[in-house]
């Protein structure tokens, strides 16, 4: 590895652990050279399989299309970045797994689906009208109303609480 800071060809890990669920290994270096440290991340090049959109038409995995996504689902939510990197990096392995080489979007729009309902309910009404293409008040009606009667007490504890204290009586 060269060093960021010099250019020297000659490095040496200090310390390396496992990052992000696993999936990475974070490496320390110090530059024999210049004796400055610094991190690298090593990641597993994995080929994604490739989307089949409703039309037919067949397309490369695209990342960006699905973090955007789901970002403006939870647009203005209460939901760190590290809940949102994990909910990807689920969604990647489940297609991963699948063991496929194409996908069809409808399988990867039910993989966001469930995230989103672990993550924020409010962003799973947002991404299922979009993704459903909800034509009428009464569609929203019956996922609220299907999202409440499923719901177990501890989903129910993991959704952010939309009032700060409880309604005076």
């Amino acid at each position: 590895m060269r060093c960021p800071f010099c250019g020297a060809d000659d490095t040496r890990v200090v310390d390396s652990r496992l990052a992000n669920e696993g999936d990475q290994v974070r490496r320390r270096r110090r530059c024999v050279a210049c004796d400055e440290r610094f991190t690298t991340y090593e990641v597993a090049e994995l080929t994604l399989p490739r989307v089949i959109k409703s039309n037919a038409a067949r397309e490369p995995f695209n990342d960006d299309k699905l973090r955007g996504g789901i970002m403006r689902a939870l647009e203005k939510r209460p939901v760190s970045i590290e809940s949102i990197e994990a909910a990807l990096s689920h969604i990647r392995k489940k297609i991963l797994i699948s063991g496929e080489r194409e996908v069809p979007s409808s399988m990867i729009g039910e993989l966001v689906m469930d995230e989103l309902r672990q993550l924020d309910e409010v962003a799973y009404i947002r991404f299922a009208s979009v993704y459903r293409r909800f034509d009428d008040i009464e569609e929203f009606r019956s996922m609220i109303e299907h999202l409440e009667s499923d719901a177990s007490p501890e989903h129910r504890q993991r959704q952010p609480n939309l009032l700060p204290f409880p309604p005076k009586t």
